[in-house]
Parts: C-alpha cells; sequence; structure tokens
C-alpha cells in the first residue's frame, strides 16, 4: 500500500518522516509484509514536540497475538506513561513471543484471567474481531478501561450491549480505527473543524484488501467474512471527519468467486465486495466500499466534498475556504521518544497515545464508544441490506451529549432510532 500515491502535502517542504512499525511487520505465510503494516511516510511537525501530561505509569495488559502481532503494533510497550505488567494469547507459543514483544514475563492463559489481575488498570484488546464486543465487556465489568482493534462488534445485540456497559462503567473505551490519523483523515478533520469545508454534502471512503491466500484467522473467522462487517477503515472518512453519523443505507454486494470467499464459510456470504449508500445525520450522502475481490488494489482512502471547499487528492476550495486552510497547521503533531508512528498511514503510535492521555487526563479518546459504534454499525446493517437487494434500511444511533464528563455519575449516553 503505497501511501504517498495518496497523500497531500499542503504547503511545500513538509517534512515526511519514513517509519516502521514499532514491532516486528505482521508478514504472511510467503514472507510478504500485510498491506498497512509495511514501511510508510507521514507527516509530523518538528515544532511540536511531544510534552507529558502526567508521570503516572498506567499498569496496562496486552492481549492477542494474532497474524498482525497487534497488540505490539501501536507502540503501548514503548510509551513512557505505561508499565505493560501482563499478556496473554490462548496459543502458547504466541504468548510466549507476545511476553518477549512486549518485555513482560507475566503471562496468563485468557482474557478472562487476564483481566482479574488486579493491578492492571488497562487492557488492550486485539483478539478475533467476532470477539471484540464480548471481551471489551469482560474488561469494562472487571473495572479496567478498555481499547480495541476495529470493529467494535459482529451484529446490533452485541453493540447495543457495549454500548450500554461502557455507559454503566463510567470508564473509557477506545477503539484504534487507523484511517483516523491517515494524513489525509487526519486533514480533513481539521480543516472541517475549522469550518474549511461548511456542511458535507458527500464524501467516500474506500477500503481495498485482495489477498492471494487467506490470512490466518482464530476459527476461521476471516473466511468468507461479509465486506461490511469490517467497514471502519472506510466509514471513518466520514465520522472521524465530521462526527457524524449514518441514518439509513442501501447496499449492494458482488458475489465473489470461491477463492476470495468460500462458499462454506461462518457467515454464509457470498460477497467478495459490498457497496453502501449512505443518508447521513447532517443531511449529506455517503458512498462507502469495502472490497477483498478486486485485484491490483491494496488501499484506503476517502474524499470529501463540501458546500465551501473539496478534498479529494488535496483541498480545493472558495477564496474565504483557502483562506481558512492556510492559516491551519495540518501536521501530526509529535510522539514521545521511542513510541513510532507505525503502519497504516502513520497512525498507530497516535492511536496508542491518545488512549493513554485519555486515560491520564480522563477525556474522551478521539474514537471513543459512541464514534466506534457509528463507525461499525452501519456496516452490519448495510450488509442486511445488500441480502435484501438494496433495501433502504434505518440504522441505529448512538449519541450522548457533548459536554458529559466520563464518570459513573454524569456519563449518561441515550441510543436512540432515527425518525
Amino acid at each position: 500500500m503505497e501511501l504517498s500515491r495518496r497523500h497531500f502535502l499542503t504547503t511545500a517542504g513538509m517534512g515526511l518522516v519514513a517509519i516502521q512499525a514499532g514491532s516486528s511487520p505482521a508478514q504472511v505465510a510467503d514472507g510478504k509484509i500485510i498491506a498497512g503494516f509495511e514501511k510508510t511516510e507521514t507527516n509530523l511537525d518538528p515544532d511540536t514536540p511531544w510534552e507529558p501530561v502526567s508521570e503516572r505509569k498506567i499498569k496496562m495488559g496486552l492481549v492477542g497475538n494474532g497474524a498482525c502481532k497487534f497488540s505490539t503494533q501501536f507502540g503501548l510497550q514503548n510509551h513512557p506513561n505505561v508499565e505493560i505488567v501482563a499478556v496473554s494469547d490462548l496459543i502458547p507459543e504466541r504468548c510466549a513471543e507476545l511476553s518477549q514483544m512486549a518485555r513482560c514475563s507475566k503471562t496468563y492463559p485468557s482474557l478472562e484471567e487476564l483481566v482479574k489481575d488486579k493491578n492492571i488498570e488497562a487492557v488492550f484488546v486485539a483478539t478475533d474481531a467476532p470477539s471484540h464486543a464480548r471481551h471489551c465487556i469482560e474488561v469494562l465489568k472487571h473495572g479496567k478501561h478498555v481499547a480495541t482493534a476495529v470493529p467494535a462488534a459482529f451484529d446490533l445485540e452485541s453493540a447495543e450491549q457495549l454500548f450500554e456497559t461502557v455507559k454503566k462503567s463510567g470508564l473509557i473505551y477506545a477503539m484504534f480505527e487507523t484511517s483516523a490519523y491517515q494524513d489525509n483523515c487526519y486533514e480533513m478533520r481539521k480543516i472541517y473543524d475549522a469550518g474549511g469545508f461548511g456542511e458535507i454534502v458527500y464524501s467516500e471512503g474506500e477500503y481495498y484488501h485482495y489477498l492471494v491466500s487467506q490470512l490466518e484467522s482464530y476459527k476461521g473467522w476471516r473466511t468468507g467474512l461479509p465486506p461490511m462487517y469490517y467497514p471502519t477503515h472506510s466509514t471513518a472518512f466520514y465520522v472521524c471527519v465530521t462526527g457524524g453519523s449514518f441514518t439509513e443505507v442501501s447496499c449492494q454486494g458482488h458475489r465473489s468467486n470461491e477463492h476470495v470467499t468460500p462458499r462454506k464459510n461462518p457467515y454464509n456470504n457470498e460477497f467478495g465486495t459490498e457497496v453502501a449508500l449512505f443518508r447521513t445525520s447532517k443531511g449529506g450522502s455517503s458512498r462507502m466500499l469495502c472490497a477483498w475481490d478486486i485485484q491490483g488494489s491494496d488501499d484506503v482512502t476517502g474524499r470529501n466534498f463540501g458546500e465551501m471547499g473539496s478534498y479529494v487528492d488535496r483541498f480545493h476550495g472558495s477564496s474565504e475556504a483557502t483562506d481558512i486552510v492556510s492559516k491551519l497547521n495540518l501536521k501530526k503533531p509529535q510522539l514521545p521518544k521511542g513510541v513510532e508512528p507505525g503502519g497504516h498511514g502513520g497512525s498507530h503510535g497516535h492511536l496508542g497515545n491518545d488512549f493513554v492521555e485519555a486515560i491520564l487526563l480522563q477525556r474522551r479518546p478521539l474514537v471513543d464508544i459512541i464514534a466506534a459504534l457509528n463507525l461499525t454499525v452501519p456496516g452490519i446493517v448495510a450488509h442486511q441490506s445488500a441480502l435484501k437487494d438494496g433495501e433502504l434500511l434505518k440504522i441505529p444511533q448512538y449519541v450522548f451529549p457533548k459536554d458529559a464528563e466520563i464518570s459513573c455519575a454524569s456519563f449518561s449516553g441515550v441510543v436512540v432510532s432515527p425518525p
């Protein structure tokens, strides 16, 4: 995945930092690096050094060391405000490897055992995707903050259970959606927040991930996976830019060949690509694509078109909008020494640091429970629409007051359905 193909530099002379993921890059069986984990470029601001917000170290546990080696990809083991005190994987050999990678000697045979450790105050869940919601709920019920790999849930019932558990706990929940800190999505968010777009009329997100062979996965969860069950790399180009949500969807699926989507799979799914047209909460439209069966493409990208300006490969806008954007610093801030930006467009280190600082400052992370569900749940409903030949379906909405504090007393979220 060549990020330079889609990366936009807003002013001449911005420095690009070439980096490698914080631990050994995840590889498939033939030795090739999994798309998203290769050496990438990202745009950091040399004039904004990282400043610690606390001297405290968070005692953290890491769970899961599968094909992507995700537990150590976000630099948590290198963060000056983190002490990794325990790790876990169901497979002993992988658990031992994770122990070495995280420089932590204490291991547990399962997440269910690790969360009983009273010394641990936060856990990163990098287990199989169908278990994310269940595992995060288990962590929260044991009184610990939690971060998770994507997606948040695989069905509407577990999404609702997760929402209610986070709301009741008052603890911090973060989902590590990598598109949120890709340079292009990061820049769009800054421009949108400053008013450079005006209201977004139309947006697009695309996630292409073609593999010659299936990635290894626990109990085969990747085999036959409906593309829209893994939508967040695409939906981030609206949700993580505007903070909005999707309210209705019509989706079409492409029936893939058996090489990409074996007909005997846990989901009874035949689609290798799904394309969804969403109505947004802010009155616009979005087209989001997730594809496993388009050869020659391993890419994540998106575009936004607003009343005042648009961003395709770079920002274009009215004179007023251009004036707004010209005054913005669109470079990402520096990270703590030893924490690299990492893969997926230099997003890994920023997501890990955001989770750490959210705990230390008791603030919401960028991709909190509301954003996580607004990124994930539309894909679940979109797949239902594709199974019904594009029938227009409503999407549950997850909201809470913007001024709510993160605490058991004041975290008063509500879930509503669109009218």
